[in-house]
C-alpha cells in the first residue's frame, strides 16, 4: 500500500461546519505517512440524534465509499454512533474504524471505568446497546446527556452544560475518564481536562489514531470465509 493512498474520515452528517471540527481536532495526527482526508456526507442529516438517523445514513455511507476506495488507505467512520460500521467492514478489506468503538477501547486503556457526555438523552439507550454488543457495559461509569443537539453545540451555554455533566460524570459516577459522546464537541476536549483533572477522548482523535496504526502495521478487521459467504 503506498502512502499516496489516504485515510479518509467520513462525517455521516450533512454540516460542513462539523467536517471542519474533526478535521482541526486531528489535525495533530497529520504529517505521520499517510495522509488525512475529511468529506462531509451531503445525503446524511444535519445531525444524527437517533438510531433512525444513523440507519438512515448507512446506505449513502457505503455508497460514498465505494466511490473513493480506489484512494482510500482505510475508513473512520466519524459518527459516535458509528453507522455502517460492520456493513463497512464486510465490503473492504482496509481498515476500519468507528469512532465510537475505538473511544471505548481508547478509555479502557486509560482508565478503570469511563464516562460518556452525550449530546440528548434520546442518544443514551443507543449507546448502551452499542457497550453491552462490545461487552464492556460494566466498565461505563455513566453516561448523561447535556441536552442539547448537533446543531447546538455552539449555543453559548454549551460550555457550562457539558462542564457541569463532566464533573458529575467524575463526582458522583465515579468516572475516571471522560468520552465525548460526539463528533461535533471535538473543540471541548482541553478545557474539560482542565476543569476535571481527567483524560478526555475526543472519539474522532481516537478512530484516526487507530486507523493509522493499523495502517502503518498492515492490519485490518477479519474477513468473512469463503464458505460463510
Amino acid at each position: 500500500m503506498t502512502f499516496d493512498r489516504a485515510l479518509v474520515v467520513i462525517n455521516p452528517n450533512s454540516s460542513e461546519h462539523v467536517t471542519d471540527g474533526i478535521a482541526e481536532a486531528i489535525a495533530p495526527l497529520t504529517g505521520r505517512g499517510t495522509p488525512i482526508r475529511c468529506v462531509t456526507l451531503h445525503d446524511g442529516p444535519p445531525g444524527i440524534e437517533s438510531q433512525a438517523q444513523a440507519d438512515a445514513t448507512v446506505p449513502h455511507l457505503l455508497s460514498l465509499a465505494a466511490d473513493l476506495e480506489a484512494e482510500a488507505a482505510g475508513f473512520v467512520i466519524a459518527c459516535f454512533s458509528d453507522p455502517g460500521l460492520h456493513a463497512l467492514r464486510g465490503r473492504t478489506a482496509l481498515p476500519v474504524t468507528g469512532i465510537g468503538e475505538a473511544a471505548c477501547l481508547t478509555a479502557l486503556s486509560l482508565g478503570d471505568r469511563f464516562g460518556v457526555i452525550s449530546i440528548l438523552p434520546a442518544s443514551i439507550p443507543r449507546h448502551r446497546r452499542a457497550l453491552r454488543a462490545m461487552g464492556i457495559e460494566g466498565r461505563c461509569a455513566g453516561d448523561r446527556a447535556i441536552g442539547l443537539g448537533v446543531g447546538d453545540l455552539a449555543a453559548a451555554d454549551a460550555r457550562d452544560r457539558m462542564e457541569e455533566t463532566a464533573l458529575a460524570l467524575r463526582d458522583d459516577d465515579g468516572a475516571d475518564v471522560l468520552i465525548l459522546g460526539c463528533a461535533g464537541m471535538a473543540h471541548a476536549r482541553a478545557w474539560l481536562e482542565e476543569a476535571t483533572g481527567l483524560p478526555v477522548i475526543d472519539p474522532c482523535q481516537a478512530g484516526a489514531a487507530m486507523a493509522l496504526s493499523q495502517i502503518a502495521l498492515g492490519l485490518t478487521h477479519a474477513q468473512e470465509p469463503a464458505h460463510a459467504r
